[in-house]
């Protein structure tokens, strides 16, 4: 989830990943056709890259189109494990290790073994690593199979809108904690500091006068940026040094990060005690003892947020989702909003 190199001591991202589509025809080059039960989606509930495409999935309604593999919370230098499963094997793919999915493709595999990934179920090969293009996929060329009422994540005419909001959240906000946390000389930390918290003013201006992103429902920009909202107090304020503020001293992020995580699809795949044991617990050069903090207070995640004033719908003519299925929620005691049927209790 980390992996990455440092230059001048500051830490910059492994953005080589297998650069496979699943499309509607799979007729181009290094395109695999869609399918529904072909492929597994592996994913971790900690990792955010990982967290955005469970959004997505379930939010489309997925669910019995492609499944869905879970790894646990920690991984060691080799490969995120299906440590959660009966005898420690996928239940469909009936491995291990998803570094065993790698190698079936590409033997050797000499990159980091990164969630999420789509693996072809018949052949027990990855199939795509690429995050950031898995979720817009799933948007764009599943639709046959997105469920009724589906929101539409991706609207052709607002996309250069979220490609231009997604490019600065990433660069600035979901690897600027990175960026934060892993600098290796107090110049490369202050710097990180100050990119990430001047684009978190901006975010907070942006915000304040309009309910999401981009448009007036929710779309892949949301998506985006509350995996990392949902991490914040959590684990970036103080693993990570992200400490000028937290979120909840923020208060216009505050309330919408409490907006979409009170919307079903985004707080009831939130897991909290995954989320703290994968950094405090693997990230030994930074938290050498893995000691976890029993901390922060969770409990303001429930309470009323009033950015409907600000107009908006958050699925526009469409529908939430209902429950998840009873296999993919998030166990109560890692989220205390949620409620027996896997959904935040408001």
């Amino acid at each position: 989830m980390s992996q990455g190199t440092y230059v001048e001591e500051s830490f910059t991202r492994d953005t080589t990943y297998i650069d496979d589509r699943i499309t509607s025809t799979g007729s181009g080059e290094n395109e695999w056709p869609v399918e529904p039960g072909r492929y597994r989606l592996v994913v971790a509930r900690a990792c955010p890259w990982a967290n955005r495409a469970i959004i997505v999935r379930r939010l489309l309604g997925l669910e019995d189109v492609m499944s869905m593999g879970i790894c646990g919370p920690t991984h060691d230098a080799d490969s995120w494990t299906f440590d959660l499963d009966p005898d420690g094997l996928d239940p469909v793919l009936g491995i291990p290790r998803l570094k065993d999915a790698y190698e079936a493709r590409f033997p050797g595999y000499p990159r980091g073994i990164t969630v999420p990934a789509v693996v072809e179920v018949s052949s027990g090969k990855v199939v795509t690593n690429n995050f950031p293009v898995i979720t817009l996929d799933l948007s764009t060329q599943w639709g046959e199979h997105h469920r009724d009422g589906a929101p539409d994540l991706y609207p052709e005419a607002l996309r250069e809108e979220i490609d231009t909001v997604n490019k600065r959240v990433y660069t600035e906000v979901n690897n600027g904690v990175y960026r934060c946390g892993f600098a290796g000389t107090q110049r490369a930390y202050d710097r990180a500091y100050d990119r990430l918290f001047t684009a978190l003013d901006w975010l907070e201006e942006r915000l304040a006068t309009q309910r999401y992103l981009v448009g007036d429902t929710i779309t892949e920009a949301d998506v985006r940026l509350f995996t990392t909202l949902a991490r914040f107090d959590a684990v970036y304020h103080g693993h990570f040094k992200c400490n000028r503020t937290k979120l909840t001293e923020m208060p216009v992020l505050w309330a919408y990060a409490r907006d979409l995580f009170q919307t079903p699809g985004f707080g009831d795949t939130t897991d909290f005690v995954h989320i703290k044991s994968h950094y405090y617990e693997v990230h030994r050069d930074i938290n050498p003892t893995g000691v976890v903090p029993k901390g922060p207070d969770l409990s303001g995640w429930g309470e009323p947020h009033g950015r409907e004033q600000l107009g908006g719908r958050p699925f526009g003519d469409g529908t939430p989702p209902g429950p998840p299925p009873d296999c993919e929620r998030v166990p109560t005691a890692h989220n205390p909003h949620l409620g027996e049927d896997g959904l935040v209790r408001v």
